[in-house]
C-alpha cells in the first residue's frame, strides 16, 4: 500500500530573511542618498516593511518598521545625525512613513495568517481524502488503522521534530471495542499504551466523549482521547473504539482546530468500522438464514424421497404377511429382495441427506464436499444405475441414456449424485409428458465445449413436455415451490407426487459439489435440467504390479 503524502506544513517564522530585507533596504537608501528626493527614499522602508512582514513575527515586524522610521530620521532627514526635525513637512513625512509602514505590516501579517489558515484547511481536507481512499481500497477498515495513526500523529508538535514514517504512529494508539467487551483489557489495542493510557482509552470508548486538554473532560490529562464514533454520535453505543494522541498542540486556538480535525478523522474511521461490522452482521445473518433454509430443504426432502421406497417396502411386507401361504418360494425371495434393496437405498439416502444438511449452505464457486465424502467415480456407471433401477421399477417407461464416450472419472459423492439424477428423472417422467401423454425422457452426460475456461461436465435430463413458464423458472428451485403445470401423473409414470423440494434439493447437491443446476428450454418444446459440475483432472493411477507369470523369467 502506498505511503501517505507528506504534509504541507505552515511556514514557520524565519528571522534571517526578514533581517536581510532590512539590510538590503538600508544599503539601497545609502546608495540612493543624494540621487533621489527624501520622499522617494521614504518609499524604500515602506516596501521593506511589507516584504519583511512575510517572515518576521508581527511584534518584530512592527518594531523593525518603527526603528526604520527612527533610522530614516537620524540618517536622512536634516539635520542629520540627530533626532531634531527642522521643517513641518519633514514631520509630516516621518508621521506618514510610520503610519503607512505600520498599516502595511499589519495587512501583510493578516494576509500571511489567511494564507497559513488556507494551507492548513487544504491539508486537513487532504488528510480526510487520503484516509477515505485508504478505507475505500481496504477490504477491512483495520488495514487503514496505520494511516489514521500517522495522520493523527502529524497534529502533534513533536511530529515536526521527527517527520519519519513511524513518528506519527509512535505518538498514537487505538483501542477497538470487541463484542462483549467489559473492561480495558478486553479491547484490541493497536500501538503501545501503558495501563493509565489504556484505562483512559476504555473510558473514552465507553462514554463516547473526547477527553484531554481543551475538551471539557479530564483536561488535566497530558494527551487527547478521541472516540471512534459510528452512527450513534455521542452515545456510548456509537463509539466503536478510541484514539490516543500524545503531546497535542498547546495554543488554545490551534489546539481547538486540531482537535476538531482529529475528531473528524476518528469519526470517518468509526463510520467505516460501523459499516464493516453492519455488513459482516448482515452477511452472517444471511448465511445463517441460508443454512437454515438448506437444512429445512434437505430435511423436507427426506419425506419427498421416502414415499416410493416406503410404499414399496410396505407393499412387499403386506404381501408376505397376507399371502405368505399362497406365494411360491421364488415370489417370497423377490419380495424380500425388494425390501432389502429399498431399505438399503433409504439408509444411504438418510445418511447422505443428513450429512449434507450438516454441511450447511454451499459456498462460493469451486467449494467442494469434504474429501472423505468423495471418491473418483464413473459417471457412466452412476447414470446407468439410475436408469436401470427406474426401468426395473417401471418397465413401460420410455427412458434413454446417452453418455459421451471417453469421459474421465468424476470426483463426487456417488450417493448424492445418484439422488440428484433420480430426482431429475422422476421430475421429467412426472411432468414431462408430451401432447399424447407419453413421457419421453433422455439422460445425457457430456462435456462442455472445449472453449470453456475450465472443463465442465454436464448431466442433462431432457423431456418433450410443456416446459416451465418463464415466470417460474427460478421459483421452482426454491423449497416447497411447485410449478403450475399438470400434476396428475401418466399411467406409466411413477406414482410419487412431488412436495416442492426435489429441485431445491438437487440444486443444493449441485452447489455442494461446486457446480450449479440450471433450467434451459429446448428449441422444439420441452425442458432440460442441466447439472454443471467442475471436471478436475483425473489422477494418474500407478501401473499395476506384474502378475507372478509375468514376473517369472
Amino acid at each position: 500500500m502506498a505511503r501517505l503524502t507528506a504534509p504541507v506544513r505552515p511556514e514557520a517564522h524565519r528571522l534571517w530573511p526578514g533581517l536581510l530585507v532590512w539590510v538590503l533596504a538600508a544599503a539601497l537608501m545609502v546608495a540612493l542618498d543624494g540621487q533621489a528626493e527624501l520622499a522617494q527614499l521614504a518609499l524604500v522602508p515602506v516596501l521593506a516593511a511589507a516584504v519583511a512582514a512575510l517572515w518576521l513575527p508581527l511584534w518584530l515586524a512592527l518594531a523593525a518598521a518603527l526603528l526604520a522610521v527612527v533610522g530614516f530620521n537620524v540618517g536622512f532627514v536634516p539635520p542629520r545625525g540627530s533626532f531634531d526635525v527642522d521643517l513641518r513637512a519633514h514631520w509630516l513625512l516621518l508621521l506618514t512613513l510610520g503610519v503607512v509602514s505600520t498599516v502595511v505590516t499589519l495587512l501583510m501579517d493578516r494576509q500571511r495568517r489567511l494564507a497559513t489558515a488556507e494551507r492548513a484547511h487544504a491539508q486537513r481536507a487532504q488528510d480526510l481524502l487520503q484516509l477515505g481512499e485508504r478505507l475505500r481500497d481496504a477490504d477491512d477498515p483495520l488495514q487503514a488503522a496505520p494511516a489514521l495513526r500517522e495522520l493523527l500523529g502529524r497534529l502533534s508538535p513533536a511530529h515536526a521534530a521527527d517527520a519519519s514514517h513511524t513518528a506519527g504512529e509512535a505518538l498514537t494508539a487505538l483501542l477497538l471495542a470487541a463484542p462483549g467487551s467489559a473492561g480495558p483489557q478486553d479491547g484490541s489495542l493497536l500501538g503501545e499504551a501503558d495501563a493509565d493510557e489504556r484505562t483512559g482509552l476504555w473510558l473514552c470508548l465507553s462514554r463516547g466523549q473526547a477527553m484531554g486538554p481543551g475538551s471539557g473532560k479530564h483536561e488535566e490529562q497530558p494527551a487527547w482521547y478521541l472516540p471512534l464514533r459510528g452512527r450513534g454520535g455521542h452515545a456510548p453505543a456509537g463509539s466503536l473504539g478510541a484514539a490516543l494522541l500524545r503531546q497535542p498542540p498547546q495554543p488554545p486556538e490551534e489546539a481547538a482546530t486540531a482537535r476538531a480535525h482529529a475528531q473528524a478523522l476518528c469519526d470517518q474511521f468509526g463510520l467505516a468500522l460501523a459499516r464493516a461490522r453492519a455488513h459482516a452482521a448482515a452477511t452472517a445473518a444471511a448465511e445463517e438464514a441460508q443454512a437454515q433454509q438448506l437444512r429445512n430443504t434437505l430435511l423436507a426432502g427426506i419425506s419427498h424421497d421416502y414415499r416410493t421406497p416406503l410404499a414399496t417396502v410396505l407393499g412387499a411386507a403386506s404381501s408376505l404377511q397376507a399371502q405368505d401361504e399362497r406365494l411360491s418360494p421364488a415370489q417370497r425371495q423377490r419380495l424380500a429382495a425388494r425390501i432389502v434393496d429399498e431399505v438399503g437405498h433409504l439408509t444411504r439416502l438418510t445418511n447422505n441427506t443428513l450429512q449434507l444438511a450438516r454441511l450447511g449452505p454451499p459456498g462460493p464457486p469451486g467449494r467442494t464436499l469434504p474429501a472423505d465424502w468423495q471418491a473418483w467415480e464413473s459417471v457412466e456407471e452412476l447414470a446407468g444405475s439410475v436408469v436401470q433401477r427406474l426401468r426395473q421399477q417401471h418397465p413401460s417407461l420410455v427412458l434413454k441414456l446417452r453418455v459421451e464416450p471417453g469421459l474421465p472419472l468424476l470426483r463426487c459423492s456417488a450417493e448424492l449424485l445418484v439422488q440428484l439424477l433420480d430426482n431429475l428423472v422422476f421430475n421429467a417422467l412426472t411432468h414431462g409428458r408430451n401432447s399424447e401423454g407419453v413421457a419421453e425422457v433422455e439422460l445425457r452426460v457430456h462435456r462442455e465445449a472445449a472453449t470453456a475456461a475450465e472443463p465442465e461436465l454436464v448431466l442433462a435430463v431432457r423431456d418433450r413436455g410443456p416446459g416451465v413458464p418463464p415466470a417460474e423458472r427460478e421459483r421452482i428451485f426454491q423449497a416447497f415451490e411447485r410449478g403450475t403445470g399438470p400434476e396428475a401423473p401418466a399411467a406409466d409414470a411413477p406414482s410419487r407426487r412431488g412436495a416442492g423440494v426435489g429441485l431445491a434439493l438437487c440444486r443444493a447437491i449441485a452447489q455442494a459439489h461446486g457446480g450449479t443446476l440450471r433450467y434451459r428450454a429446448r428449441a422444439h418444446g420441452g425442458a432440460s435440467f442441466e447439472c454443471v459440475l467442475p471436471l478436475p483432472p483425473a489422477p494418474r493411477w500407478p501401473p499395476a504390479p506384474p502378475t507372478p507369470d509375468e514376473a517369472a523369467p
